[in-house]
């Protein structure tokens, strides 16, 4: 009876094919879950994104406080929050925090000294990286 256990300890042919593919299962269903969790994250932040939608419907050019102001409305299906504000792509101050929910609309006021008759390029960033930017000229 030793002599047998003996040998089947020995022997290890058998046990290799087993751990090999036991291994391979385990790294296997590791990549899956991993390939998985990114997956959902991705589409979750790319969803957050796509469903951000803001649109500029009018800007006045304030002389009397040096301020442009710049009304925005929210048509998307997320609540959007203002992170920076550039004119001719200088960061400005603005009313800060600006944030927006879903249809609604507000005055977003900017801290600039602008010149009559100028063109400005005004870019509104918001805080998952949407741009609203386009030309206006100061009356």
């Amino acid at each position: 009876m030793k002599k047998q256990l003996k040998q089947f300890f020995k022997n290890k042919k058998a046990i290799t094919p087993v751990l090999s593919h036991l291994l391979l299962t385990v790294v296997a269903v590791s990549i899956m879950s991993l390939a998985t969790s990114a997956t959902f994250i991705i589409t979750t932040n790319l969803r957050e994104t796509m469903g951000e939608r803001v649109l500029v419907e009018d800007v006045w050019f304030d002389e009397i406080n040096s301020k442009i102001d710049i009304y925005i409305r929210n048509v998307g299906r997320v609540s959007i929050q203002v992170a920076a504000v550039y004119v001719n792509k200088v960061g400005q101050l603005f009313n800060s925090p600006f944030n927006l929910e879903i249809n609604e609309n507000d005055w977003l006021k900017v801290n600039f000294d602008w010149i009559s008759g100028e063109v400005y390029y005004i870019d509104i960033l918001t805080n998952r990286g949407a741009h609203i930017a386009s030309y206006y000229k100061a009356p």
